[in-house]
């Protein structure tokens, strides 16, 4: 499978990320209306998105410059070994 490349079809796939998001959250928020459950909710995407951006951002920017965007799997093998994939042995 060749990467996406096609800047319409990459805006497409984020706007359906975002709906997908939108959608699961309405649902979870209607099947449990209280106030607890949406704040924790709010909280976790939240925190999701923080501990994203750090992964990768700030790593590669304020840590490591010479670290570059890989995937989650390969920051988890950063993050324990110090080593970014293409340095490794």
């Amino acid at each position: 499978m060749t990467n996406l490349t096609n800047p319409k079809l990459i805006w497409i796939k984020g706007f359906l990320f975002l709906a997908l998001g939108m959608l699961a959250g309405a649902i979870l928020v209607a099947r449990s209306p209280e106030i607890t459950p949406t704040i924790l909710l709010a909280i976790t995407v939240w925190a999701f998105c923080r501990a994203y951006y750090f992964a990768f951002y700030v790593i590669e920017h304020y840590v490591d410059p010479a670290y570059r965007f890989a995937g989650l799997i390969d920051f988890a093998r950063y993050a324990v070994t110090g080593t970014p994939a293409d340095r490794q042995e």
